[in-house]
């Protein structure tokens, strides 16, 4: 297990790149096993979650030629499905939710799909439901020949309207890539329609699918016969954006956050700015300047912002515990509301320790009254519990007097590609302790 040593209280300054996009990489990776062809992949983030993935397409037959700079080649001309059914691969998915959308391109190409119990941050239920009710609808047969094992035959798919149950990202995927070499025309109606689909379903046109609706809650597919080869090139990752727009405005520091993908941000901007940071526009860069104080804004009635998360365009529920930790030093009070995920707050209790004043009201709310720097937080001996919440505790340690600890920061390197070293060169002082 590896830790975080982390001396707060240093100012940041300068400009950092985000990495690409992680729920997007996830993704585009699993679609190059829709074709024979090669399929080039640029900006794809080297990050724990990601090289998890890339290893299982790699043992199932998958030739991955590492160009460097982010920079891959995916080629998927002779998978084995043998080591689809190993405890080998039930132990490599254990680490990771994004290997169930292995199922999705496997089914639709070959007509049969395996598939283990995903793994990933234990942040609350998060069912396979709509993956599995969409496959049924376009016709697969679903067996489960053990508690950790799926299996999917189908003979062939056929299009069909689905509405699907909840506007699931990586089930709207992975029915998505079952259904563009499906027989005839698949409707998904309520579809997620994140940046992660809108890019997803860009590169399978380029590749030779017929996907219309593209950036909206319906999907109209029309399936082909084949699919070529495509180069793709990954958006920056929201989350890491929005995660440095707190870090800026809690550290008193100065950031600019340059090639943002301005326009595929949706509300994150706006959400910061409620809390009273200042966030300006420069081309396609954020500027943060250095904030003394921040404000966080009433409601038009003069009641307490809430902030909650939602489906796209809604405010994304992997930015609620960044939001949570940055109103920490804000000036007022607001209302944190985790609607999605029951156990995604459950770190809030590390943040009271270092001095934070979190009323913790149920497993979905927690209430931040602002400190205004009456005083800086505690320094602390903390221990990371998923992606999100590990980056969270980081930024309360960047801001906090003295040094703190954060165990198990392998959560946090599943979502954050060197995130040590890019800080440092900011100004934090942070090491690693392997």
């Amino acid at each position: 297990m590896s830790s975080f040593i982390i001396e707060g209280g240093h100012k940041l300054n300068g400009e950092i790149i985000p990495q690409g996009a992680k729920n997007e990489a996830l993704q585009v990776i699993c679609a190059s096993l829709l074709t024979s062809e090669p399929v080039e992949i640029e900006n794809v983030p080297e990050i724990r979650d990601v090289q998890n993935l890339i290893c299982i397409l790699e043992k199932i037959g998958v030739k991955v030629d590492r160009k460097g700079n982010g920079t891959y080649l995916f080629q998927a001309d002779n998978i084995d499905f043998e080591y689809l059914k190993t405890e080998k691969f039930i132990s490599a998915s254990s680490a990771i939710r994004a290997s169930i959308m292995i199922l999705g391109p496997l089914l639709g190409r070959f007509g049969k799909a395996y598939a283990a119990k995903p793994g990933g941050d234990k942040i609350g239920r998060r069912p396979l439901t709509t993956h599995f009710e969409g496959f049924a609808q376009l016709g697969a047969e679903f067996k489960q020949p053990n508690h950790y094992m799926y299996e999917l035959t189908a003979n062939p798919l056929k299009g069909k309207y689905i509405l699907l149950n909840e506007a699931s990202v990586t089930g709207t995927a992975n029915l998505v890539m079952a259904a563009v070499l499906a027989e005839g025309r698949t409707t998904l109606f309520n579809a997620a329609c994140e940046p992660y689909l809108y890019q997803l379903c860009t590169m399978l046109n380029n590749m030779g699918a017929k996907i219309s609706g593209i950036g909206s809650n319906l999907l109209v597919i029309d399936g082909v016969g084949k699919l070529h080869g495509t180069r793709h090139r990954i958006l920056p990752d929201m989350i890491e954006i929005g995660s440095f727009i707190g870090m800026a405005a809690i550290t008193r520091s100065k950031l600019t956050i340059k090639d943002c993908a301005c326009e595929h941000l949706g509300l994150i901007p706006y959400v910061f700015s409620k809390l009273g940071i200042t966030i300006e526009q420069q081309g396609d860069n954020l500027f943060i300047p250095e904030h003394d104080e921040y404000e966080i804004e009433h409601n038009m009635d003069g009641s307490i912002l809430t902030i909650s998360d939602a489906p796209w365009p809604g405010f994304t529920p992997d930015l609620i515990s960044i939001a949570l930790v940055t109103a920490i030093q804000a000036k007022g009070s607001v209302l944190i509301h985790q609607k999605m995920f029951e156990s995604r707050l459950f770190f809030d209790d590390k943040l009271q320790d270092m001095g934070a004043q979190i009323i913790i009201c149920d497993p979905h709310r927690a209430t931040v009254i602002g400190l205004n720097r009456r005083y800086n937080l505690r320094s602390a001996v903390m221990s990371s519990p998923d992606i999100r919440a590990g980056v969270a505790l980081l930024i309360a340690a960047l801001s906090a007097d003295g040094v703190s600890t954060i165990q198990n920061v392998e959560q946090i390197d599943r979502g954050y590609q060197n995130i040590v070293a890019r800080l440092n060169d900011l100004g934090a002082n942070i090491r690693r302790i392997d």
